[in-house]
């Protein structure tokens, strides 16, 4: 029987599918399922090795183009660049081995939920084993601070409240009961009769038949999600592993066909014309280039970290950037995970109360007004009646022990003042009778009961009610309207009552909760977050969606959203999705951005759904139930305060302080890398291809070349350390969360990018040729012409550099706002130094020291491509050019 039928029959009929008695079974019979079945154990096999998970870091394009590039340095017999280009790419092997394997962790952590022990009835005999021996039949016996060893349909309660937030995501306690449930099985929530495996009892006692044990149960079932979900390549892996490919072809072919091409010319130098073939792939090889794209994002790493974001794979910095939805939960990212009273009625006025959380500070307003509460005794009566009638206790600011509902309660009274009265006696809350009720003494001798539970039940018992100065008839229209608007307001409503007793009353019983006199109402919310309003409003500036999947009621979800600031036509529980096609949904997943009481496979289905769609879809998520969605999501942020630790090891990236407004940080910062990322690329391609375009015409045109393979090996490193990575120290640039999300199909090199590689690589190729053979024109030597061209080609770069500062705005006002590019430039000018006048490096990179006119005529040249592209920014905001 599939386990979503156990919640919808008799309990009796559980335990005839399964041969079992309400007395458990007998040790022989349970032996016999136990190796039948197997374990109570939730799988969490490793499928590949860590050899395995090692070499499968190599199998990546932009690794095989550094391996070549490591490859021809060494046949060029330039051990010491070999080496170094092998060690970043063993760098970035170790990384990625380090952070592969997460999902594993997720397992193992899954598996640690499943407690060790179990208290069964066995043949009528109460024993403790192993809960790892617990099998399908078998009767497990509960209380307060157990956690749920199995699946289980329940058949007896006293009581009972279980923490289910693992699942669920909502903190609130549910009361759990026996009676079969006809409709509304959807959803774990509506499930009231059925304990899960992993979850915690809080209050009460209970018995239940297990029902699933293992992978079949919720939690396996959870599990068995996580497996199936494939590794997912982040868009930034995606788009550089296609544009590796391209520009691996493309060096190679060109390689090859210039060696080609000098074949048929009639070069008859083999050697030199490999030499000169080998030299175009070192050259436009940009070996740096990985590297400088891992700093990029580790600085975003820091950045995030600061912004209490912490990054668990590193290409998650980027993909939150690019990020087009954000499927959040509710509780404790959009709310605080705290209960607040924040309406009372009372004696036909509704007061709302300021405040939020368990702090006991704030205003009781009336039409507006602010109002002193001791003015209103009937509103101090209803006060008083929530935090005596109350288990919770208050522990110091926003410290609560007991359930949320009742530190509500307890913290709208101390608002109010202190109220204390000694406790007598108490009649537990019980689901069956919907109240609980205190009996205390007063400070004259007399005692007084106190009541809290449902508005219908509580108006049930009451016969009259205190208006502030006297008890009259009951007002129940009044007190039911009040409780329909409180209601539609996302409420939890409670109603107060109490009822004066003799002296001598020592002991009270259900029976004794009648005659009541009715005081009022309270209504609480789980508030929103401070500033998760701001952050809704700064995600729609910036062009993202943000879609609420939660556990908690229809009604309140919606009203939550909806004050928030999150735009959606109506809202689907899990039950309405659970009847739509995958079309359907989709459909509806345009418009609706509210999801209540679903199930782990509705939000995993959603998520799969909306990247279907084209969205690059964050989710956020903190109990077990959210562990598939995260993992399958192109970024997944679990919460760093009330995770569980099998959400933060399937997600790629942990909010140290559960805030929605954290993620807009982040997305900010997510956007600065990637926007660094193709500032990077805009000046490395292009540098590196005038590079190789200066081998290739000196081939085709049997010209002398202008640079030798060491000096390109040296232009390369210095100038990828020195000018490189200074890039990614670049200040944020302005308004960059105004922008909208970059389309997730676009391509890395989009366009500006493209025409920038060709125009200014054959600027680079046009002004080292230039200054190349003006100086052989000049009799200089070939060693000083080739210094001359290799010192042309590093100003290019310098010059290039400020202009990649931004790939569409002006750089004027901005060109010293980065100290370590300053620096930077400084440096690779010393070195270039370096290499000009000192004998020894002249003899080893066949330099030769240049004149002062050469310097000016490399500055005028080199300076050019400044100007020129600063043009092209203006033909562009101008619209002459894409």
């Amino acid at each position: 029987m599939a386990e979503e039928q156990w919640c919808s029959i008799p309990s009796e009929d559980a335990f005839t599918v399964f041969n079992s008695h309400p007395e458990g079974l007998s040790q022989e019979e349970a032996e016999i399922r136990l190796a039948r079945d197997g374990y109570n154990e939730v799988s969490s096999k490793q499928e590949h090795g860590p050899v395995y998970r090692f070499s499968k870091q190599f199998a990546s394009p932009l690794i095989y183009l550094l391996i070549i590039a490591a490859v021809i340095t060494f046949f060029l017999e330039l051990y010491i660049d070999a080496i170094v280009i092998l060690l970043v790419v063993l760098a970035n092997a170790i990384i990625g081995f380090v952070q592969e394997g997460k999902a594993q962790n997720a397992l193992e952590a899954l598996s640690k939920l499943l407690i060790p022990e179990a208290r069964v009835l066995r043949g009528g005999m109460s024993t403790v084993l192993p809960s790892r021996e617990l099998v399908v039949g078998d009767v497990v016996l509960l209380e307060a601070g157990d956690r749920v060893p199995a699946d289980m349909r329940l058949f007896y309660v006293k009581n009972l409240r279980a923490d289910e937030s693992i699942l669920t995501g909502e903190s609130v306690p549910v009361e759990k009961s026996t009676d079969a449930i006809d409709t509304g099985c959807a959803s774990f929530g509506d499930q009231k009769n059925i304990s899960f495996a992993g979850t915690l009892i809080n209050q009460g006692q209970g018995r239940g038949i297990v029902v699933a044990t293992g992978n079949t149960t919720q939690i396996g079932k959870i599990s068995e999600f996580i497996r199936e979900s494939k590794e997912i390549s982040t868009p930034l892996l995606r788009k550089i592993s296609r544009m590796s490919v391209v520009l691996s072809v493309v060096i190679v072919s060109i390689a090859a066909l210039t060696f080609a091409i000098g074949l048929l010319r009639g070069i008859e130098n083999i050697e030199t014309l490999f030499m000169a073939s080998v030299s175009l792939a070192v050259a436009a090889i940009p070996e740096g280039l990985p590297a400088v794209i891992t700093i990029s994002m580790a600085i975003g790493v820091n950045r995030m970290a600061a912004k209490n974001t912490i990054i668990r794979t590193v290409p998650a910095v980027e993909t939150l950037g690019s990020a087009t939805v954000i499927c959040t939960d509710k509780t404790g990212t959009l709310t605080r995970n705290q209960m607040t009273v924040t309406q009372v009625y009372s004696a036909g006025k509704l007061y709302e109360v300021t405040g939020t959380g368990y702090i006991p500070e704030g205003e009781f307003l009336l039409n507006g007004s602010r109002t002193d509460p001791e003015t209103d005794k009937a509103l101090m009566e209803t006060l008083k009646a929530g935090a005596l009638c109350n288990d919770a206790s208050f522990r110091g600011v926003d410290n609560i022990d007991g359930d949320p509902t009742e530190g509500a309660l307890l913290i709208s009274g101390l608002k109010a003042g202190k109220f204390y009265l000694p406790r007598e006696d108490i009649v537990p809350f019980e689901p069956e009778e919907r109240f609980m009720a205190t009996l205390h003494k007063k400070d004259d001798g007399s005692k007084v009961i106190y009541v809290k539970g449902s508005p219908e039940k509580i108006l049930s018992l009451c016969v009259s009610q205190f208006d502030g100065e006297r008890t009259g008839p009951v007002d129940t229209q009044g007190v039911v309207q009040a409780s329909e608007k409180m209601a539609s307001d996302a409420l939890r409503v409670l109603g107060m009552a109490y009822r004066d007793v003799p002296a001598d009353v020592e002991r009270i019983e259900v029976g004794d909760i009648r005659e009541l006199v009715f005081v009022g109402l309270q209504g609480m919310m789980d508030p929103p977050r401070d500033g998760v309003t701001e952050a809704i409003g700064n995600c729609k500036l910036a062009g993202i969606r943000v879609i609420m999947i939660t556990g908690d009621h229809l009604s309140t979800a919606y009203a939550i959203a909806t004050k928030i600031g999150i735009e959606t036509e109506g809202a689907l529980s899990g039950k309405d999705i659970e009847e739509m096609s995958d079309e359907h949904l989709g459909q509806r997943l345009s418009s609706v951005s509210v999801f209540a009481r679903t199930s782990p496979g509705d939000k995993l289905r959603i998520v799969k759904i909306l990247k279907e769609m084209g969205e690059v879809v964050a989710v956020t998520g903190d109990g077990i139930n959210d562990a598939p969605a995260l993992k399958t999501a192109d970024i997944g942020i679990a919460m760093g305060l009330t995770g569980t630790e099998v959400a933060k090891e399937a997600s790629d990236m942990v909010l140290a302080d559960d805030n929605f407004s954290s993620i807009v940080s982040a997305v900010e910062e997510g956007r600065d890398v990637y926007n660094k990322i193709q500032k990077i690329l805009l000046w490395t391609l292009p540098t590196n291809g005038g590079q190789g375009l200066s081998i290739v015409l000196a081939v085709l045109l049997g010209l002398t070349l202008p640079l030798v393979p060491l000096q390109i090996l040296w232009l390369n490193t210095v100038t990828a350390i020195g000018l490189g990575v200074p890039i990614t120290m670049e200040p944020k640039e302005r308004g960059i969360l105004k922008r909208p999300p970059r389309p997730s199909r676009e391509p890395i090199l989009i366009p500006l990018i493209k025409r920038r590689v060709i125009f200014v690589s054959l600027l680079i190729v046009a002004g080292a040729y230039l200054t190349f053979f003006m100086k052989l024109e000049n009799g200089g030597s070939l060693d000083a012409a080739r210094t001359v061209a290799l010192n042309t080609i590093v100003f290019f770069q310098i010059f290039y550099l400020f202009n990649s500062k931004s790939l569409h705005e002006y750089v004027f006002r901005d060109l010293l706002s980065n100290k370590t590019m300053l620096l930077g430039i400084v440096i690779v000018l010393l070195l270039q130094m370096l290499i000009t006048y000192q004998p020894a490096i002249n003899i080893i990179f066949s330099t030769a020291p240049i004149l002062a006119g050469d310097w000016l005529m490399i500055v005028l040249v080199s300076s050019t491509v400044f100007f020129l592209i600063e043009f092209e920014k203006y033909l562009y905001k101008k619209g002459y050019l894409s």
